[in-house]
């Protein structure tokens, strides 16, 4: 099949930019693209410096976008979306509820393509937009699950969503990781001054929803010296953000800013981490928590629905914005390091059975040939339903 990725700044491995889309994104074109597809994926021109017209089999179109906070993603995808329409695709796949507001230009203008939605989160309630965004943003839920011919969700609580909200069933097809054959060494922790098994780990990009502060006011009551480390960085549009979370901790010399770190070096940060601290208000389905277990390492999470149902006794979660309980959780995993490892292990059982990029490729490829349908979610959504209880 000849498939069109739209929705995706660019690919984190050929330059440092986005988060759970991009990630998703990538892995999941490179499956495809060894399984015998013709991907192709429509990124930024600020994402893609160099201007490379392809990576590791992946055809690559830059094209430019109105590079301002709210008109970034939506001009882009605009003229992805008119480009698309020239080309002779199969499937025109849209990433993220914002673009799937310009779904509806295929549907119209190249009917012989099947046009997939996939809901990745409730990106309304992430905390930089203001009304007429959120606004904008609450449509595009309705457009990603009434304009496309098949939507895909990311995680069970919201497949649940759309089907109380919207009455449509969806295709859960959940985000992945490769999980890894091996543990990595650790001689790159030398560079932030990191000892293995002796640091918490922050995962995410530096926006508010992530809710790091959460993280660094919690680790400030600890007593120890394990250090925590916060990676990601801010996107252009949330530096103020980062100001704050650098302020917060200026004081603590245990908080270890690394910025967005990517490849072996970032292996080795999850891998011979203590645990990931996960505070995050809105999810989709994070990969971050995804990548952790695939190592083993305990998760500390908000108890969001969509964290909730990852952990199956492999973490330990605490309610949502609670700095009290987030720090009495981080106390907890230094304190009795034998069950946190036993959790860690459990997690890295379920990713293994569950969560392969490989495994989701396949499911991802059915939903294009139709196979896996909205008859088939509603045949699942009892188990979702329980899922998420």
């Amino acid at each position: 099949m000849r498939i069109a990725m739209i929705g995706a700044k660019g690919l984190p491995s050929l330059h440092p930019v986005g988060g759970g889309i991009e990630t998703h994104v990538e892995n999941l074109s490179r499956q495809l693209v060894a399984r015998g597809h013709d991907v192709t994926i429509y990124v930024r021109r600020y994402a893609n410096p160099q201007g490379k017209k392809t990576f590791k089999g992946m055809r690559l179109i830059t094209l430019s976008s109105w590079y301002r906070k709210h008109f970034d993603t939506i001009s882009h995808t605009l003229i992805s979306s008119i480009h698309a329409v020239t080309e002779p695709y199969d499937i025109i796949h849209y990433h993220g509820v914002g673009p799937s507001t310009l779904a509806w230009i295929p549907r119209i203008f190249k009917r012989d393509a099947r046009v997939i939605v996939t809901f990745h989160s409730r990106d309304q309630f992430h905390e930089k937009w203001g009304l007429f965004a959120r606004l904008y943003l609450a449509l595009g839920e309705w457009t990603a699950v009434k304009i496309p011919h098949a939507t895909t969700v990311t995680s069970h609580a919201l497949q649940l969503f759309c089907r109380k909200m919207f009455n449509i069933d969806t295709v859960y097809v959940p985000n992945g990781v490769n999980p890894p054959k091996r543990i990595p060494k650790k001689g790159l922790l030398k560079k932030f001054k990191l000892t293995s098994g002796k640091y918490f780990l922050c995962l995410a990009r530096l926006v508010p929803h992530k809710a790091q502060d959460d993280a660094i006011n919690a680790f400030k009551k600890l007593k120890t010296t394990d250090k925590l480390a916060i990676v990601g960085s801010a996107s252009f549009d949330d530096a103020d953000y980062a100001e704050k979370l650098e302020k917060l901790a200026i004081k603590d010399k245990r908080v270890i800013f690394t910025g967005h770190q990517s490849g072996e070096i970032l292996k080795q940060l999850i891998a011979h981490s203590r645990a990931l601290v996960h505070p995050s208000r809105s999810e989709g389905l994070s990969i971050s928590v995804l990548e952790a277990m695939s190592y083993g390492r305990i998760v500390v999470m908000s108890d969001i629905p969509e964290n909730l149902e990852l952990i199956d006794h492999a973490g330990i979660s605490y309610p949502l914005g609670n700095v009290d309980s987030l720090n009495y959780a981080m106390q907890w995993v230094l304190d009795d390091p034998v069950a946190a490892k036993e959790r860690g292990d459990r997690g890295k059982r379920i990713i293994e059975r569950l969560y392969s990029w490989e495994a989701v490729s396949k499911r991802m490829e059915q939903v294009y040939t139709g196979k896996l349908s909205n008859q088939y979610a509603i045949e699942t959504h009892r188990q979702a339903k329980a899922t998420v209880r």
